[in-house]
């Protein structure tokens, strides 16, 4: 079943508003992308059909002109013979061919206007179409985001997940309590040379930068 009866259903359309009250949104615009793709099709034959009539009634006018015209050499040789009753003929002839052409004039004028509406149905029609594809687009774009949501949530908040990082905490704290333990072994024990060396080296760099420190604020106060 069509979501429109009519193409003025279609160029009138609140597409936001079908959506927000549709159960399934996305069925329903992809139903009414299909009917907007069809009457385009439809609008564009029937402009085809349109333009194909013009040119066959211009045609056919022009060729109405041309007998008028041949009418008229007619009857002006007839009264060059002295056959006044030919060229009467000839000249009942030509307005019957001119009638013909002037008739056509307004079958010429309602083709065009044919023509002009077909082409403001079309700008309507894509314009239409446009804005439904843009909302399908959304919609898709809504939907992989929750998807993605949805699949990312379940892992963060697996119980598993909780569980490793768990046993995780528990083995860094075993980790923390060998580490205790072996530098337990070190505590009390005399310094080794190394060490001793070290902490004189240290202690050099203490006092070195204490008197670069005094000697700065020293020469900020001489200021």
């Amino acid at each position: 079943m069509g979501v429109f009866s009519r193409l003025s259903d279609i160029v009138n359309s609140n597409i936001n508003s079908m959506l927000d009250k549709a159960e399934e949104p996305e069925k329903i615009v992809r139903l009414i992308i299909q009917e907007m793709e069809d009457t385009l099709v439809e609008v564009r034959s029937r402009a085809a059909r349109a333009i194909a009539d013009r040119k066959e009634v211009e045609r056919r006018q022009a060729d109405f002109s041309i007998r008028a015209k041949e009418w008229e050499s007619k009857a002006e040789l007839a009264i060059a013979k002295g056959r006044d009753d030919l060229a009467k003929g000839a000249i009942a002839a030509k307005r019957k061919a001119l009638e013909m052409a002037e008739l056509l004039d307004g079958e010429l004028t309602a083709i065009q206007e044919t023509i002009g509406k077909s082409n403001d149905d079309l700008e309507k029609l894509q314009s239409k179409l446009k804005e439904a594809k843009t909302k399908q687009r959304s919609l898709e774009l809504r939907r992989h985001a929750a998807s993605d949501s949805v699949r990312i949530n379940r892992h963060v908040y697996d119980a598993r997940i909780d569980d490793a990082l768990a046993r995780f905490d528990r083995y860094e704290r075993k980790i923390d309590e060998l580490e205790a333990e072996a530098e337990s072994w070190t505590m009390g024990r005399p310094k080794t040379l190394d060490q001793e060396f070290s902490e004189l080296e240290s202690e050099d760099a203490v006092n070195e930068e204490l008197e670069t420190l005094k000697q700065r604020i020293a020469e900020r106060v001489g200021r």
